[in-house]
């Protein structure tokens, strides 16, 4: 008695595990375009998102705009502080003023990142050329993505982004985003 019950338990198991199987095969998920997938998979590849930031207000934007993209991949934020040293001053000079501005931005942009739980890394570098700079640390951290806040009053319609933004732009190793807050027309 005991074997036979185990064999309609053991047959009734292959039987459920038939039909699973059957039921599997006959439900295809649905046909998405290839552009869909296409973006879809280049979305989840976003492991590295290289943000700039100074700490200003379009700044943070970029910092939230990279954390919501960021979530789903468990992506690691890199947060680059670029102080630019006038020409007529070597490389390292003190700037005190610039170094607490420096310190205070980054620090804004980490606790956002722990905020939304989300891995980062820090830089604050000096340099001539900010837009320059930015490109460096691209390629050296190999960023996937620079996402870039930018400033939300523009001066001339011709003259939207500003010389960071475009040397960004043109001279990229890598995808761009950048995020302008809703303002008013020009």
């Amino acid at each position: 008695m005991i074997q036979s019950s185990l064999g309609v338990g053991i047959a009734f198991l292959f039987l459920l595990t038939m039909l699973s199987l059957l039921w599997w095969m006959l439900h295809v998920p649905p046909i998405i375009p290839q552009v869909v997938a296409r973006a879809h998979r280049e979305v989840e590849a976003l492991k590295s998102i290289l943000i700039p930031t100074q700490g200003m207000a379009y700044s943070e934007r970029g910092v939230e705009v990279a954390c919501r993209l960021g979530t789903e991949q468990d992506a690691t934020l890199i947060f680059l502080y670029v102080i630019e040293v006038p020409r007529t001053l070597p490389l390292n000079a003190e700037m005190e003023e610039e170094d607490k501005e420096a310190k205070e931005a980054i620090s804004h942009a980490e606790e956002l990142a722990a905020l939304h739980k989300m891995k980062s890394v820090s830089f604050v570098v000096r340099s001539r050329s900010a837009g320059e700079e930015i490109i460096k640390v691209a390629r050296e951290q190999n960023a996937d993505v620079i996402i870039m806040g930018i400033r939300q009053h523009v001066g001339l319609k011709e003259n939207i982004l500003g010389r960071t933004s475009d040397i960004v732009l043109r001279k990229s190793p890598c995808e761009v985003i950048i995020d302008k807050l809703p303002g008013e027309e020009t």
